[in-house]
């Protein structure tokens, strides 16, 4: 089925033209946009890792979306998917050149998911930020593939419609992603777990007891902090259980200090809302296996933590 006229492939590449229509027509597109707008926002954001473009791309799309000739559409749904996508892609091209030049380890933008049941409740691949992390190594490309694929489950060839490739092209774009993302990840502890071992680390940072903290890591434990040059951080991921043990330890004194702790469910997973005077300045998760907490994860660009609050 068609989901737009021939000839309008190229509508993601377009800019959008004026508003028009009548008053009722334009109510029931919003009708309609708002009724897929939780989707396309998981689309982009998972493509992007960035709720701040995600929610650009979403904007974007509703522009188009207003000024279309609607009646050219038969599944407003794949439509509004179709575009998303694209421009997501476009998005996440000029993302990667950005982020070759980001002060610091870049690190996802955390979103609220308690506050977003919708988000939450989608497929939960390509949410939590170690996949995240991962997909950052892939092309924008085959990032959406995959996204499309595991996260909301579209068939093959409905994706490859939306990426303008074949179904076989398609397939291999899935499997090559799901290979990385399998291959780089350990499997991950249950989200009971994660929780634990996150309130295991709060306490332990807290007192900066190194024992408790090097017990409570994997060997090979990373320590990424995304100050993006806004905030005082480290440039450089620490990596190593003594290491990072002790990295943690020396700014415990000052770090810490009149500090409220509140968890929450970021990206589907806990994490730890780091205040000061209600003021949240950080976000704060891990990422574990058996073999312990194997990614400690400072999430305190303050343009990039908006999406969460106390």
């Amino acid at each position: 089925m068609r989901t737009w006229k021939e000839g309008d492939d190229d509508v993601a590449d377009a800019e959008p033209a004026n508003v028009s229509g009548a008053p009722e027509e334009l109510e029931q597109a919003a009708a309609v946009f708002a009724d897929v707008r939780p989707r396309l926002f998981g689309i982009a954001y998972r493509v992007l890792g960035s709720a701040t473009e995600a929610e650009d791309v979403v904007q974007d799309v509703w522009l188009r979306w207003q000024s279309y000739d609607r009646d050219t559409v038969d599944s407003p749904a794949a439509f509004l998917a179709t575009v998303t996508t694209r421009l997501a892609i476009n998005a996440g091209q000029t993302a990667r050149v950005r982020r070759e030049t980001y002060i610091g380890p870049w690190l996802p933008e955390p979103v609220d998911t308690s506050a977003d049941p919708h988000l939450g409740a989608e497929r939960g691949e390509a949410l939590e930020f170690a996949v995240l992390l991962l997909l950052e190594r892939l092309s924008a490309t085959e990032r959406a593939a995959y996204v499309l694929r595991e996260a909301f489950d579209y068939p093959y060839q409905q994706i490859a419609d939306i990426l303008q490739a074949n179904e076989a092209a398609v397939r291999q774009l899935v499997s090559r992603a799901r290979k990385r993302v399998l291959t780089g990840r350990r499997t991950p502890v249950s989200r009971a777990e994660q929780r634990r071992l996150l309130a295991a680390f709060v306490t332990a940072a807290r007192s900066g007891d190194l024992t408790a903290l090097e017990e409570l890591f994997a060997a090979d434990v990373t320590s990424y902090s995304d100050g993006g040059g806004a905030v005082r951080a480290s440039r450089f991921p620490v990596v190593g259980a003594s290491r990072v043990a002790k990295y943690v330890r020396a700014f415990a004194s000052r770090f810490w200090a009149g500090v409220d702790v509140r968890y929450a469910s970021t990206n589907g997973q806990a994490s730890a809302l780091l205040s000061r005077d209600g003021q949240v300045f950080a976000v704060l998760t891990v990422n574990a296996s058996e073999q312990g907490i194997d990614q400690v994860l400072w999430m305190m660009n303050p343009d990039k933590i908006t999406a969460v609050s106390l």
